[in-house]
């Protein structure tokens, strides 16, 4: 691991096990020395307010001519850099920016500043009439001509980050650092003198909780806290239905993708006043506005049952199925798999998918599911006897035999029969019954019977 690396995630370890709602990281270089002192660069413990930062920024703010680029990722938090910062076969994330945060003349390193300061800035920077406003969408630098009494902002919106997977984010992210070189380059070719931000709109939720950190295995679950709350649906007298998730997405012909995890939980721009609350079925509706390129609206329904098992004399709830709306009128029907509990509780799933690696399965059922794919990260969903609005105690998809659990079991058995062989040996071992005596006659042992 390189210097500049370590400097970075001593500086973000405070913030590793913290709420990811409400900071995000960002990285500050500028090819002017005199800019920062790198001693002082680190703010630890620390989550910055728009006016803090925009303090921290008066320097670039009261130079002459001065350019700043900003690199905005959609979503990004520290946890990303720990956790795809190294190189994995060709994948090289963060390459560039490191490489430009140890050549630079100075630099500057904030693991957390409020999401909305990041907006903020951008803002004031549009309403101010002494800078430009450029905007970059991919790999190239325009020929840009601005008058030297002004400064100027490069916007450089980054693609967003495929994070259905860690080796999609892994190429997401070592896609964006090429951006990031080649827009630099550019720059340096024309010897623009510029300060530069990397920084993201929103955090991501890739954090986990102290608690969740240090708890393995399987276990009847109530409520913990959490970064944001459920999703609560209400019938007019209280609430019915729970769900949450700490990743929701789903992708359109394997490359539109949507994260539905903010929509869902944290802006609220959900309409859930489709869903529909039963003694004996229950609907979760979601209905999004223009969530993907091409679909001006899409509604997912989750379809739940609660019936009686004479075996196991008690109700039990199940999600049967999974469907996609379009809005064009095609629906995409999913079959799910093992998710059921007693009447009484919640159920919670660490992967849900329609990979057949998940935990719960979503199956196609039909020619249009084929066309979609979705994954949910820490599926929890309750859709009867609500009480209070929270979850009740969770049954979890994981099986109570899981692989190390048998593996213990055999690697046990295999050294109780060892051992049980060995004392079985020793129990058979005898004696002489007779021994010498050097002052008797010699004992006589026949050769022949």
């Amino acid at each position: 691991m390189t210097p500049i690396w370590k400097c970075i995630f001593i500086s973000l370890t405070f913030f590793k096990l913290s709420s990811t709602t409400d900071h995000v990281p960002v990285l500050i270089w500028s090819t002017n020395s005199s800019l920062w002192n790198r001693n002082t660069a680190e703010h630890e413990g620390h989550i910055m307010s728009k006016q803090e930062l925009n303090r921290l920024l008066q320097p670039i703010y009261t130079q002459a001519s001065e350019n700043l680029v900003l690199f905005l990722q959609d979503k990004l938090s520290t946890d990303d850099f720990t956790r795809y910062s190294r190189a994995h076969g060709d994948e090289h994330p963060f390459q560039s920016v490191q490489d430009f945060l140890q050549t630079s003349g100075s630099a500057m390193m904030l693991p957390a500043v409020n999401w909305r300061a990041i907006r903020h800035l951008i803002e004031q920077i549009e309403k101010n009439d002494k800078w430009n406003v450029v905007s970059i969408n991919e790999m190239e630098l325009p020929d840009v001509k601005t008058p030297s009494s002004k400064n100027t902002l490069f916007l450089v919106t980054l693609p967003p980050v495929n994070r259905i997977n860690d080796k999609s984010a892994l190429k997401t992210f070592t896609e964006n650092d090429k951006i990031i070189r080649n827009v630099i380059s550019a720059l340096n070719n024309k010897g623009i003198s510029y300060s530069a931000i990397y920084t993201a709109e929103r955090p991501s939720a890739t954090y986990q909780r102290m608690d969740a950190a240090v708890q393995t295995g399987r276990r009847l679950m109530a409520t913990t806290t959490v970064s944001y709350p459920p999703l609560n649906v209400t019938n007019g007298t209280g609430t019915c239905i729970i769900f949450y998730a700490t990743n929701f997405t789903i992708t359109a012909n394997k490359t539109n993708m949507i994260d539905l995890t903010a929509l869902t939980f944290t802006t609220g721009n959900v309409n859930t006043s489709a869903s529909e609350c039963a003694s004996t079925n229950t609907t979760l509706s979601l209905k999004y506005q223009n969530p993907l390129t091409g679909f001006n609206g899409i509604e997912i329904r989750f379809n739940m049952q609660n019936n009686f098992y004479t075996g196991s004399a008690r109700n039990w709830f199940t999600l049967d199925t999974m469907e996609i709306i379009q809005d064009n009128g095609q629906t995409a029907v999913f079959n799910v798999s093992i998710v059921s509990a007693p009447a009484e509780y919640s159920f919670h799933c660490q992967e849900v998918g329609t990979s057949s690696r998940y935990g719960a399965v979503l199956t196609p059922v039909n020619s249009v599911a084929q066309q979609w794919s979705v994954y949910i990260y820490e599926f929890q969903i309750q859709g009867f006897n609500v009480n209070g609005g929270l979850f009740s105690y969770a049954s979890d998809c994981t099986s109570f035999f899981t692989a190390p659990i048998w593996m213990a079991i055999v690697t046990c058995l295999v050294l109780l029969y060892i051992v049980t062989y060995g004392l079985h040996m020793i129990m058979q071992l005898t004696t002489n019954e007779r021994f010498d005596d050097p002052k008797g006659q010699p004992l006589s042992v026949p050769q022949t019977e």
